[in-house]
């Protein structure tokens, strides 16, 4: 069994959650909050994270209206993922995440974007 570490991403204007996981033990755990200052440091802190995990595939949630609906944001989390995919080559695959951060119990103002994106990659072990 070839066990692969996947990587997922909340994008967001002003900042980025990231979390990892494998698919032997298919549990997401959040890594870290990106501050996404501007476009040459946000891709250079991914770059980071990337060289050292090594992750075969990218997993990025993609926002939508409750109804399923494509607005700003679901245009510019696909921008985001085909963007990974051109700088890195490796696969990226998205996920619907309308309710990541609706679950997540949070005081005003906290920073839960790592946690969103374990949620979708949760989201993504469980249907695959």
């Amino acid at each position: 069994m070839n066990i692969e570490t996947i990587f997922a991403f909340d994008f967001g204007v002003k900042r980025i959650g990231v979390a990892m996981g494998n698919t032997m033990i298919r549990q997401a755990e959040p890594v870290k909050v990106i501050a996404a200052v501007d476009n040459a440091t946000r891709f250079a802190d991914i770059a980071a994270l990337l060289d050292e995990w090594k992750p075969a595939r990218l997993v990025v949630g993609l926002p939508m209206h409750p109804d399923g609906a494509e607005h700003e944001m679901t245009a510019r989390a696909r921008k985001f993922a085909n963007q990974l995919h051109g700088r890195f080559s490796l696969p990226v695959e998205l996920v619907d995440e309308r309710y990541s951060s609706a679950v997540i119990a949070a005081k005003r103002g906290e920073v839960i974007d790592d946690r969103a994106a374990a949620i979708i990659l949760q989201q993504y072990f469980d249907t695959h």
